[in-house]
């Protein structure tokens, strides 16, 4: 029993780490986005904005929770949170001993030739019960604590991979909401363009009639409302695609009575985002953050691989009782115990040990980069977001201006054919004319909406309403901090 009092001891001793300190690199960018206007007083950065705040469209808010309740990527990416959090406590539970109750009983009949005693054969029976310890690992130089630190760096990892994946839904839910509203645009657009340009025909068809005009002008017309009708089929197509890929981000059959959308112009995003914000923000953005946790998950698989190449101390014991009749068990006298410690040294592995720690090394090394990487492409995310928001607007305002003067000309160009001072030719030009430049402001729209949401992603926000028990949240069991 007296051995039994090694074990604290031992435990106590088990505090030697063998993983090397992490310095995370330097920002591998410049300290501020190239944006020379300051940051708007009072407006919160796109990291602190709830997607409820930053998308006014109702319908697209209902959109968007339907998504993040149903869409079964985003369901993937959460039970993979579980597997990995499952994967952790495994691997926490390798540095607590596992005691086990065992019972057995055995009944054999020996030959009377092998009795030590000379006896003759008999049916001999041993019946015992023991609690025992088997083959604890003492942690004598942090081999199991390191190996536990990076599974908890990579839940860690995974949690955020999860929080970058709901960001990353809201964005892709926005995105094809706002792309099926260009699509119903576009539709619209096409519709009147065709009403229009069969009223044109009309006119050119009583012209001809009235012997004012040649067949060559209704030729012309004819061709043109025909390309309007074609047009009009293959912007059904496209809104039918658009809604098929809404349908399946929200991942359910859409509800009925949802709320009547917002035109495009009508602004259902807030569209202007703070300026003159500083790199590191960029550190709060979930991918970042799980690009964090695999860098830390990689230098403590360092820790690990340098442990394996020290001694291993386990233990094995047990105490219990044994009896050769299950009715004197628990009697007096039939206590058993017994203590096996057990060290082990590596004296010759062929190389192995050091290749692992050399391939350990290698992984922290790829997971630096990886981690630069993925700052230096938030930072060109966020940049070429400034870029939009500073050039759209004006950008529509000039044209909006060019539509204006498009409608003008049509009109005038109408005036003057029907007044016989201009062909046909010169109408045919000022309607295609008109129509693409209406077709270029919606897209313009859509552009600077989709600008407007990728920024928004790119500053890292969209939940925060859903995602306020993150890395500064509760604690775990181990007393780390979990989400």
């Amino acid at each position: 029993m007296r051995y039994f009092f090694i074990l604290p001891l031992v435990l106590a001793l088990s505090a030697c780490s063998l993983t090397p300190p992490l310095v995370k690199p330097e920002l591998p960018v410049p300290s501020q986005f190239p944006d020379n206007v300051q940051r708007t007083q009072g407006l919160a950065y796109g990291a602190d904005l709830d997607w409820r705040t930053m998308f006014a469209d109702p319908r697209l808010q209902r959109l968007i929770r339907l998504a993040l309740d149903n869409n079964r990527d985003l369901r993937v990416a959460a039970l993979n949170v579980q597997a990995v959090q499952a994967q952790f406590h495994i691997q926490r539970a390798a540095q607590l001993p596992g005691i086990d109750l065992n019972g057995a009983m055995s009944r054999g009949r020996m030959a009377a030739d092998a009795m030590a005693d000379g006896d003759t054969a008999s049916v001999r029976e041993q019946h015992s019960v023991a609690f025992g310890l088997s083959a604890f690992e003492i942690d004598l130089f942090g081999r199991l604590q390191a190996q536990s630190d990076a599974a908890f760096a990579r839940y860690l990892a995974t949690d955020q991979g999860h929080r970058a994946a709901e960001i990353a839904l809201v964005g892709a839910v926005a995105d094809a909401y706002f792309a099926e509203r260009l699509a119903q645009g576009q539709l619209q657009l096409a519709q009147q363009t065709l009403t229009d340009w069969q009223q044109s025909l009309d006119l050119a068809r009583r012209l001809k009639q009235a012997d004012q005009n040649s067949g060559l002008d209704v030729a012309q017309a004819e061709g043109q409302v025909a390309t309007a009708e074609a047009d009009l089929q293959s912007r059904q197509r496209t809104l039918a695609q658009a809604r098929n890929a809404l349908d399946l981000l929200v991942g359910a059959e859409l509800p009925a009575g949802l709320p009547e959308p917002m035109a495009l112009d009508d602004r259902p995003v807030v569209m202007r985002l703070p300026a003159g914000l500083p790199s590191d923000l960029l550190l709060r953005r979930p991918d970042i953050l799980q690009a964090e946790q695999n860098l830390l998950a990689a230098n403590a698989d360092i820790g690990a691989a340098r442990a394996a190449f020290f001694p291993r101390l386990s233990l094995t014991a047990s105490l219990g009782f044994a009896s050769p009749a299950m009715s004197g068990l628990f009697d007096s006298g039939r206590h058993v115990w017994e203590f096996s410690p057990q060290i082990s040294q590596p004296l010759f592995q062929g190389g192995r040990l050091r290749a692992e720690l050399r391939l350990a090394e290698l992984r922290k090394s790829v997971a630096v980069a990886e981690y630069e990487h993925a700052i230096q492409a938030a930072f060109r995310e966020v940049a070429d977001g400034l870029a939009g928001q500073a050039t759209y607007g004006s950008q529509i305002d000039a044209q909006a201006r060019v539509v204006a003067s498009a409608e003008r000309r049509v009109a005038l160009s109408g005036q003057r054919y029907r007044a016989g001072l201009d062909g046909r030719l010169e109408l045919l030009d000022s309607q295609r004319q008109l129509y693409a430049a209406r077709q270029t402001l919606l897209d313009l729209y859509s552009q600077q909406l989709s600008n407007t949401v990728a920024l928004y992603k790119a500053l890292g926000g969209g939940l925060v309403s859903e995602a306020a028990d993150t890395l500064a949240g509760t604690a775990d069991l181990d007393g780390k901090v979990a989400r």
